[in-house]
């Protein structure tokens, strides 16, 4: 049985992918990681579309349109694996008349990767990515930052919020306290817990779904970008993650580290730095017009 809300959600995705397909533009996907919604990448798009290119800012499956709906029907978040998340932006993909360039945060990041793996992306830019089977750290940090999921095994099919503190810790740590708040109000809602056991098991897993083909000779140019004062994902597995990519011979592998920067790297007040380091790599090798 569909969950409420997965027509509508699909059918919107289909529509960014008609829009997208008619300005005959390079298309710019952004795949948004756990407790955030697609609007968290709205002044990004904005910035990309002056930029030439045609964002679009698919949910994961079932997301809802707003953060007050979140809210309402939690219950909607629940069930996704990283690998239904990542077929579906791949079936999404496809639909595109032009590869597109593929930006990621977080457990967005990792998908990113494994669409790109699929030779779908022109080029791809991970930011803070999640970890996949191979990345080996497992920074204190990390652990206690995905323990609001992981301390109770019950999470695994559950849709899981963070209370504020908790995402004070793992999203906006390098903000002020002001600040933090204002982002927790604004852009927090529920996530499925099963992405971040299936992270956590991927290195004693061997069927695991959180995994990238980091040997793809169609897999593009990628960029690691990572938030020196992120605890979620920190630089030792952001870094772990680059020197398994760079070990493809076919393809353009790089990363860069912006100081002073935490997990909400992407919604915060310093956002726009983000965007132009993501956008300066996308100009390196696209034309966005036809």
């Amino acid at each position: 049985m569909s969950s409420p809300g997965t027509t509508s959600s699909y059918a919107r995705d289909l529509a960014r992918v008609e829009a997208a397909n008619a300005t005959g533009r390079v298309p710019v996907v952004f795949i948004h990681g756990l407790w955030l919604l697609p609007t968290s990448w709205d002044r990004w798009a904005a910035v990309f579309e002056e930029a030439g290119y045609a964002p679009i800012a698919p949910g994961w499956p079932d997301d809802p349109e707003t953060v007050e709906e979140a809210h309402a029907h939690p219950e909607v978040f629940a069930g996704k694996s990283v690998g239904q998340v990542a077929d579906h932006f791949c079936g999404l993909i496809v639909k595109l008349d032009r590869k597109p360039v593929v930006i990621g945060h977080s457990f967005g990041g990792l998908i990113t990767q494994i669409t790109a793996g699929r030779g779908l992306a022109r080029a791809s830019v991970a930011i803070d990515p999640a970890p996949f089977r191979g990345v080996l750290p497992l920074p204190l940090s990390s652990l206690r930052a995905a323990s609001a999921v992981l301390g109770n095994p019950a999470n695994y099919h559950r849709a899981v919020p963070l209370t504020y503190e908790q995402f004070r810790y793992s999203f906006a740590n390098a903000v002020g306290e002001e600040e933090a708040r204002e982002l927790y109000d604004t852009f927090a809602v529920p996530a499925p817990g099963e992405p971040l056991f299936q992270a956590a098991a991927a290195n004693v897993n061997p069927w695991t779904e959180a995994k990238v083909d980091t040997t793809s000779a169609d897999r593009g140019p990628l960029l690691f970008i990572s938030g020196e004062k992120d605890r979620t994902v920190p630089w030792a597995i952001a870094n772990a993650s680059y020197r398994k990519q760079a070990h493809n011979a076919h393809a353009i592998t790089e990363i860069t580290e912006l100081s002073g920067r935490g997990h909400s790297l992407t919604i915060d007040h310093g956002w726009r730095e983000v965007a132009d380091t993501a956008l300066a790599f996308t100009r390196r090798f696209t034309d966005p017009t036809p």
